[in-house]
């Protein structure tokens, strides 16, 4: 009896996007967040659309709302089992649109996830930086707009059947 060898999985292009799209999330969310720490450190406001969205700054050690204060360390656990799920699940992405959801979504948790674990107060315990602010809803950043969008289109796949496309195997690069 001989032993057949599964060729290994080999990371599709659309595990390639997934992490591009990722790293171009966390980048752009990174950098909006130095210049909301630099331009609005001082406590200033700066109205985009009259009060129904300007930029002020704030430290979020809560989750959205900043519901949940006292258990940042349970969010940054939970970012942290977002990531690692994503990447092993993006691994299987075959399709564009499950392509941009998950980078989009990974990207968010992924700087979710560096904002608790190295910002201040302490390791694992950081707040996030929040500075665009909805009318007096609530106070986001670029991450949270990722991770929304990312959110949505997940539900658009799922509402209209779109497969998802999951690559069983090793594909053909040609």
């Amino acid at each position: 009896m001989t032993e057949t060898k599964t060729p290994a999985r080999i990371p599709s292009r659309y595990f390639w996007l997934v992490l591009l799209i990722a790293g171009v999330v966390i980048v752009a969310d990174q950098a909006s967040k130095w210049w909301a720490e630099s331009e609005l450190g001082d406590g200033e406001v700066i109205p985009v659309i009259g009060d129904l969205i300007r930029f002020q700054l704030v430290y979020n050690p809560g989750a959205a709302f900043s519901i949940g204060e006292g258990f940042t360390w349970i969010f940054t656990i939970l970012a942290a089992a977002a990531v690692v799920f994503i990447v092993w699940y993006a691994r299987r992405a075959g399709s564009p649109g499950l392509t941009v959801t998950l980078g989009l979504l990974l990207g968010g948790a992924a700087t979710h996830l560096g904002d608790r674990l190295f910002r201040d107060p302490a390791f694992a315990r950081g707040h996030v930086v929040d500075f665009i602010a909805y009318g007096n809803l609530f106070i986001g950043n670029l991450a949270d707009i990722a991770i929304f969008a990312g959110a949505v289109m997940l539900v658009v796949l799922t509402v209209t059947g779109a497969r998802a496309e999951e690559r069983a195997g090793v594909e053909d690069e040609g």
